[in-house]
């Protein structure tokens, strides 16, 4: 397979063109795009809970007037989820970073190398567990990565997490890991924005973490461009790469997860069932904004790859009126 200039090492992939004011399914092969009519894929959830890839890659390879440049779509997200589910704590050294940071709840004020030997003992404590840590966001905040990111004025500590996603496919509840993959109908890139300072409010005691109000702000997960196949994907070792106005912040592998694909869907399937169209995140590795002390800004751009699955660039803009 060869990589395009789209960031895509697979024959095709799924996106979302929108026109009018409505998003419907297109078909992505290499630099082109062409929208999918009602019979030739339908509803996109539908589809996903059993994926016919053969017949897409079918379409792929023919030609016609249908297709056009793939840089003159205005490409929005590529699924519809009704959940989002969030793996938190899932790279070892993302974790330690923000417990020596000091913007996790405990002890500002620790001494950074007792703060690092105790998170690192969290984290060995997690990894033999087996128990994922995973929370929900709201399906509206899952946004296109073209569309700018406002930054809310109510705080200086909006922060960056880019993360392999995985797409549902087949419902799934109370699977076991040995079956999890079965229910993955491709993956799909997020950027899990979160504002630092609103993750363990100060106000209420040891009461616990607020993901309601540091995750959920208008377009606080700038989803795509593209969904990939499962069968093209293999999230065992994926790299993982945002840049910050061309600086680099994150560079990883998710060979680094600790806990992988299967174990995160199986986890997740345990509570409540995960339907076609959901997205599952499987956490950020480590470089966010309160390691390197810098939150997002005003005119920042946000450039997110990861191996296989395509390029996301998100733009910054300051909340209207605080500009």
């Amino acid at each position: 397979m060869t990589t395009t200039s789209t960031g895509l090492t697979a024959p095709f992939a799924l996106a979302r063109i929108e026109e009018g004011g409505q998003a419907r399914p297109a078909l992505v092969a290499g630099d082109r795009i062409r929208p999918l009519a009602p019979a030739e894929l339908g509803d996109l959830n539908a589809f996903l809970a059993d994926p016919d890839w053969d017949r897409l890659g079918a379409l792929a390879g023919e030609g016609g007037d249908a297709w056009r440049p793939l840089g003159e779509a205005n490409l929005t997200a590529p699924v519809e989820p009704r959940q989002v589910l969030q793996a938190g704590a899932n790279y070892r050294t993302h974790v330690v970073q923000l417990i020596v940071a000091g913007l996790t709840k405990g002890d500002a004020t620790r001494d950074p190398e007792e703060a690092r030997a105790h998170a690192e003992r969290i984290m060995d404590a997690r990894a033999a567990s087996g128990r994922p840590f995973v929370f929900i966001g709201l399906p509206q905040c899952v946004v296109g990565a073209g569309e700018p990111l406002e930054l809310p004025a109510y705080s200086q500590t909006h922060d960056w997490e880019l993360e392999l996603a995985v797409v549902i496919g087949r419902p799934a509840f109370r699977v076991d890991r040995e079956h999890a993959m079965e229910h993955v109908a491709g993956y799909t890139i997020v950027n899990d924005i979160t504002t630092r300072d609103l993750v363990f409010p100060t106000d209420v005691g040891d009461i616990g973490a607020d993901w309601y109000r540091a995750k959920n702000a208008p377009g606080f997960l700038p989803t795509g461009p593209f969904l990939v196949p499962a069968p093209f994907v293999d999230p065992a070792d994926l790299r993982v790469r945002l840049e910050l106005n061309g600086d680099v912040m994150q560079d990883a592998t998710t060979a680094e997860l600790v806990f992988d694909v299967p174990s995160l869907v199986a986890a997740a399937s345990q509570t409540a069932p995960l339907n076609p169209g959901d997205l599952l995140l499987t956490g950020s590795p480590a470089g966010n904004g309160q390691h390197w002390k810098r939150f997002l800004q005003d005119g920042d751009v946000m450039t997110g790859s990861i191996e296989g699955l395509g390029t996301q660039v998100v733009r910054c803009v300051a909340e209207a009126g605080a500009r």
